[in-house]
This record gives C-alpha cells, sequence and structure tokens, in this order.
C-alpha cells in the first residue's frame, strides 16, 4: 500500500496521545521514588519496588502488540482500542497511587500504572509505522519525542508549580504532601483527555487484503509460537539496537529510581530523615524530625523541577530534528551516538554539581532521552516487516524492560555496598553505561536503518 505523505498537524494530532503518556511515566519517573520514602521505604529496598515496572513491560508489550496487529475495527481501527483502553486505567491509578497508606500499596499500584501505560504506549510506537511512509519515519518518531519532551517537563514541574501556587509541601510521618497528590490528579486528567483527542483526530489504514487478515486472525494457538518465531528470527539490526538500548535504559532507570535519592542527599544534603530513629513522643524530636522531612520534601521538588529540564532540552533537540527532518535525510546512527555520549557526561557532572547548576546537567540528559525517543524505532521501523510492526515493536521494547530488571536487581543485591557508601556513585554508573550505549551505536551497518534514502530524495 502507498502511504500518502502527512502534514505537519496530521502527525501532531496522531503524536498528542503521548503527552498524556508521558505525564504518566514523568510522574512515576519523577516521584514514585519520593513517595516511597516518604512512606518509610529504605534508599536500598527502592530499586527492588522499581523492577515490578519492567517486569509488567516484559510481557504486555509483546502482547498488546501482537493483538493490536491482528485487530481491525471499521470505526476504532487497529490500534487506537488499546489507547482508550490503557488511558482509563492509567487515569484511575494515577488519580489514587499519592494516597497509598503503606509502601507495598504504592508498589502494587505501581505494577498496575506501567501496565496500564504500556497497553496504550506500545501501539503508539507502531501506529507511526501504519501510518507514515519511510521517508516520514524519523519525522514522526521525533514528534512523538517533542510531544513527550513537553510532557516530561510540564509533569515533573508540577509539584513545585502547584506548591508555588499554596498548595502544601509538608505533611505528617507517612503521608504523601498534597501537592504531589495534587501533580498526580492534573496528570491523570491530561492523559485521558491527550489519548481521547488523538483518537477522535487520526484515522488508521485497514489491512491491505482483508481476506488474507481474516484468515490469519482466524488461526487458533498461534499467539505464543508467533511471539517465539519472531523473537528466534530477529534480524540483525534489530539485535544491534538491542544491544545500544540495553546500556541506555540501565541509564533512565538508574536515574528514575535512585536520583532522588542521590541528588538530595549528595547535592542539596538534605537526606530523607528515617522515622525509626526518632521518638515521636517526645515532642522534640518530632518537631527535628517535622523539620527535616520539610527540606527533604522541598528538595525533592527542586529535584523533580530539575529533571524536567531534561524534557525542556529533548523537546528543544527534538524540534530542531522535526524542522530538519521534514527536508532532509539524517545519519540516525551518528545522531544518536553523540546524543547518548553527552548525555553519560551529564551523568557524571552530577558528582560535581551545585543545585544552581543541576538542570545543565540534565539539559545534557535530555539530548540523549530526545534521541533514544526516536533515533532507534526509526531505525527499526525501516528493517523489519510492516505487516508485523506491532509485535515487532513490542519485542524490541523488551530491550527496554530486561535492562531495568538487571539494574533494579543489580542494585539491591549485587551492588548494594556501592549506594551505601554514597547514593551519587549510581549516577557515576548510568553515565558510564550511557557512554558504552552511544559508541555500541558503531554497530549498526545497515544503510537503510542509518538513513533511508528514497528516490525523491537522492538530489537533495
Amino acid at each position: 500500500m502507498k502511504k500518502r505523505t502527512l502534514g505537519f498537524w496530521e502527525i501532531w494530532n496522531m503524536s498528542f496521545g503521548f503527552l498524556g503518556i508521558q505525564f504518566g511515566f514523568a510522574l512515576q519517573g519523577g516521584f514514585m521514588s519520593r513517595i516511597f520514602q516518604t512512606l518509610g521505604a529504605s534508599k536500598d529496598d527502592i530499586p527492588l519496588y522499581w523492577v515490578i515496572a519492567p517486569l509488567v513491560g516484559l510481557f504486555v508489550q509483546p502482547i498488546i502488540g501482537y493483538l493490536s496487529d491482528k485487530t481491525w475495527h471499521p470505526r476504532w481501527g487497529r490500534r487506537r482500542p488499546y489507547f482508550f483502553i490503557g488511558a482509563i486505567l492509567s487515569s484511575i491509578v494515577l488519580f489514587f497511587i499519592p494516597y497509598s497508606p503503606v509502601v507495598w500499596m504504592a508498589v502494587g499500584m505501581l505494577f498496575i500504572l506501567d501496565a496500564s501505560i504500556n497497553i496504550s504506549m506500545e501501539p503508539f510506537r507502531a501506529l507511526v509505522a501504519d501510518k507514515l511512509p519511510k521517508t516520514q519515519r524519523s519525522y514522526g518518531f521525533v514528534m512523538q519525542a517533542l510531544i513527550i519532551g513537553v510532557g516530561t517537563w510540564i509533569a515533573s514541574s508540577l509539584p513545585e508549580i502547584v506548591s508555588y501556587f499554596g498548595v502544601s509541601n509538608s505533611a505528617d510521618a507517612g503521608i504523601v504532601p498534597m501537592s504531589v497528590k495534587v501533580a498526580f490528579g492534573i496528570g491523570a486528567f491530561v492523559f485521558l483527555g491527550s489519548i481521547i483527542y488523538t483518537i477522535l483526530k487520526t484515522s488508521e489504514y485497514p489491512p491491505e487484503d482483508m481476506e488474507e487478515f481474516e484468515r490469519e486472525k482466524a488461526k487458533k494457538n498461534q499467539f505464543i509460537p508467533d511471539i517465539l518465531n519472531n523473537i528466534g528470527n530477529m534480524p540483525l539490526t534489530m539485535k544491534r539496537l538491542g544491544v545500544i538500548q540495553f546500556f541506555s535504559w540501565f541509564a533512565f532507570f538508574t536515574m528514575w529510581s535512585l536520583a532522588n535519592p542521590a541528588l538530595t542527599e549528595h547535592v542539596y544534603k538534605t537526606p530523607s530523615p528515617i522515622e525509626s530513629e526518632y521518638n515521636m513522643s517526645i515532642p522534640e524530636q518530632e518537631q527535628a524530625f517535622n523539620l527535616i522531612n520539610t527540606a527533604f520534601q522541598e528538595s525533592s521538588n527542586s529535584v523533580g523541577s530539575a529533571m524536567g529540564v531534561y524534557g525542556l532540552s529533548s523537546m528543544a533537540f527534538a524540534l530542531l530534528l522535526v524542522f530538519y527532518t521534514s527536508r532532509k535525510r539524517i545519519n540516525r546512527k551518528f545522531v544518536h551516538m553523540g546524543s547518548l555520549i553527552l548525555g553519560g557526561l551529564g551523568f557524571l557532572l552530577m558528582y560535581y554539581t551545585s543545585p544552581e547548576n543541576l538542570k545543565y546537567c540534565f539539559v545534557l540528559i535530555g539530548f540523549a532521552w530526545g534521541s533514544i525517543l526516536s533515533m532507534p524505532y526509526a531505525m527499526l521501523s525501516s528493517s523489519v516487516d510492516p505487516k508485523k510492526m506491532g509485535v515487532i515493536m513490542g519485542i524490541f521494547n523488551m530491550f527496554i524492560v530486561i535492562p531495568q530488571i538487571f539494574a533494579g536487581l543489580g542494585w539491591k543485591f549485587l551492588w548494594a555496598d556501592f549506594i551505601k557508601t554514597d547514593t551519587i556513585n549510581a549516577m557515576i554508573v548510568a553515565g558510564i553505561s550511557l557512554i558504552i550505549a552511544g559508541l555500541c551505536n558503531l554497530l549498526i551497518t545497515n544503510k537503510d536503518a542509518i538513513s533511508y534514502q528514497p528516490e525523491e530524495l537522492v538530489n537533495d
């Protein structure tokens, strides 16, 4: 099927739902560790709690990809039903998660939240490949990265923004502050609203051969064999991209799970107080706990706001690429390599930075983030069977969740002493990992993956 070239607003509309998805991920990534710590979790246990999220993705993403490949409805299309179901579930959980009374309830809700977000997110990746000709793939994925950057920046700053307007940022021991609760409530509303906007504003192409599609759909007991067959016959380019993804997502999982304890301790000098070390029946000790806890909550707001800057810089980076890729081809391999190395330097500089300059570390990390959200998918979509785009994208996302599981279990059981000594060490490891990911781009040799060269651009 020859797909028509889409205009800016058509690509914007089909990508806009990612604003809500990223609100969910940014609130989860920026503030779940804070919620865990507020509810009394030890910083040493936080990576283990975070393993729940990628474990969900390991199973949900290929399943949803496979199912969406086999779905077609004349009105709702192939991917949009999954957007909607995931959005409803995610919005409900986002609203209630900061009201968790104990750590394990928060962990359980994180499990449900990540599963729900993945139901919406995976089909969005496939939608770009479904709708756009190869000449616009980079453009489409970069547009998603642009909208993700906007979502990351705004959502990460929400607790600080609502605190500025008078919402309380302090609370009793074991209670999540109202500023965080309001931020998650706003995130729930944005998630559902942006997904509905994309559903209403975007159409989908039907299967090229409806009779063949129905025959394939009617086959029984093909679900697991099909997924295993696609894993076993993975293209070489996909495997090499998987190596890059492993080191990239190891770094970002480390940031999401450990940046708040690391930066509140090392940069702001306001570690989370441990309630068991205070006798709360003695007024002086209760007052001391509350003072330290308020300082921790305020510096956590500042860390969240600084993390939001990586969304802002990824947005600027993606905007630059949007303008360029709408007219010219790019060398995806070298763009991705340079961006990841810059992000790695951002992590390394956290060891030396001050509260005033922390945001500049996240500016560099934002270049890596903007590239991670676009370049690997653009390279992948140019080297796989378009009829299997959903399940391939789902399997590819396993290269996102496996390194996160490895990192979470590793920080808990293998390298725990490394972060007990000084949690900022985790950010150093993240930086080294991201630089390795950048250098692994040298493994990519597929010409179409590096820079798709359609006939109409030969003379550009």
